[in-house]
């Protein structure tokens, strides 16, 4: 019984350590992908800021008439 016993946590560590593995490459593509997505949220704000601020420019150039066209 103690040979079976022990090929069985024997098993079970291996299974454990595989888990394990699976677990930190997971958690380091995740980390991975995260720090990808934040630049790509960064890039994304600082373009939106852009184009706001040149949105009030035109908006302060433009007459009455095209801005009436805007809401059409």
């Amino acid at each position: 019984y103690s040979a079976s016993g022990a090929s069985v946590v024997a098993i079970d560590n291996k299974i454990e350590q595989a888990m394990d593995l699976v677990k930190s490459h997971l958690m380091y593509a995740v980390r991975e992908e995260v720090e990808v997505l934040k630049e790509q949220i960064k890039e994304l704000v600082e373009r939106n800021s852009l184009l706001e601020r040149e949105n009030a420019l035109l908006k302060s150039l433009s007459n009455s008439d095209q801005l009436s066209q805007l809401s059409a």
